[in-house]
């Protein structure tokens, strides 16, 4: 069986407050890691999430 196009990544936050998101991305167009500038509720403000690995 063929394996998936789509991985599950989480962004943590780079704001140290333990906040994160889960979603997907394509392994095969995006190879590097992401970097998205989001909303962390907890520091109530807006903070670049950088990708990790879900445990």
């Amino acid at each position: 069986m063929a394996k998936p196009t789509t991985i599950k990544i989480k962004l943590q936050s780079t704001a140290d407050t333990g906040y994160f998101y889960v979603t997907k991305k394509n392994a095969r167009t995006m190879t590097d890691k992401m970097v998205v500038r989001k909303y962390d509720p907890v520091a109530r403000k807006h903070v670049e999430f950088k990708e990790a690995k879900i445990k």
